[in-house]
């Protein structure tokens, strides 16, 4: 139901919040880790930096890039489920194209982010003006609290795929040192960006029930593209690219700021020295980017 989004995305916005107050005071790249380091200590530091790096973040990476492949692949198989080893084998190529990007130039790799990003938001917007079409239309059947979980084992899976959606809240302090003005464009950037997810996943839900039951999201692999492939017609193509070029901007933006926690972490002593080294030419942290791509590989099989 919607209100699990809101009440995930209220949630992140405090965590978000409370991120841009660390940012400002802690000026050092690596996010939780960092503050964690600095006030918990190298040992649970320690902890919580090789947890995320060695699971957390490379398996993030990994979803993304599946959910990217599939949606991609979709458009070829349109009536079937695309071949396992078809949607891998592209995942792969994502993530490796991706991390010579980051290899390549900090700059690029923040185009790439903002593209991605707009493909995004134009992809949902145009869910989103379907869906208020269909209310307008009286297609309200689904919005009824019948048959409603009481569980509350399945509540709490509930908020835990929500506040997996909302993931990369915390994203944004892993770059602080590359930032020209932290102190103006941090708490900004966390204020605009959790408000507009918010907004935009909430009113995208909406939308999805307008047309499909619960039953019909939960059982659909790409929920987008059976909303598309429902009320588009031969322009339902649209929606599958889009959500595949979001998902590549995920991946994106996951290697982006992964690196950049591999790289404090070296530079603290955590992690071996050569993730701490800066590609001479291209001032990017490459050694990082490729144990983040490569571990990323290794669970993708």
């Amino acid at each position: 139901l919607p209100i699990f989004w809101i009440a995930s995305g209220v949630f992140s916005m405090v965590g978000a919040y409370c991120y841009a107050e660390l940012g400002l005071l802690i000026r050092k790249p690596g996010g939780d880790y960092t503050y964690i380091l600095d006030t918990l200590g190298p040992f649970i530091g320690f902890i919580r930096l090789w947890a995320e790096c060695i699971i957390v973040r490379p398996c993030t990476a990994t979803i993304v890039a599946l959910t990217f492949a599939k949606y991609s692949v979709k458009l070829l198989f349109p009536e079937c489920d695309p071949p396992d080893d078809s949607v891998r084998m592209l995942a792969a190529g994502c993530i490796c194209l991706l991390a010579f990007i980051n290899c390549w130039s900090v700059k690029a790799a923040t185009k790439v982010q903002d593209y991605f990003t707009l493909a995004k938001l134009c992809a949902l917007f145009i869910i989103i003006a379907t869906g208020i079409y269909q209310l307008c239309l009286g297609n309200t059947g689904n919005f009824t609290w019948d048959d409603t979980e009481t569980d509350v084992f399945k509540i709490a899976l509930s908020f835990y795929s929500g506040l997996f959606a909302y993931n990369g809240w915390n994203y944004l302090n892993f770059v602080i040192e590359e930032m020209k003005d932290p102190v103006k464009d941090l708490p900004r950037a966390i204020a605009i960006s959790c408000i507009l997810v918010t907004v935009v996943y909430v009113l995208a839900n909406i939308a999805f029930y307008t047309t499909l039951t619960p039953a019909e999201v939960l059982g659909s692999e790409a929920v987008a593209a059976t909303f598309g492939g429902r009320l588009y017609g031969y322009m339902a193509f649209i929606i599958p690219v889009s959500v595949a070029m979001s998902c590549f901007g995920g991946v994106n933006g996951i290697l982006l700021t992964s690196s950049r926690l591999f790289y404090s972490g070296a530079v603290n002593g955590q992690m071996p020295e050569i993730l701490s080294m800066i590609q001479v030419d291209k001032s990017t942290p490459a050694p990082a980017v490729l144990i983040v791509a490569l571990l990323s590989l290794v669970y993708l099989t």
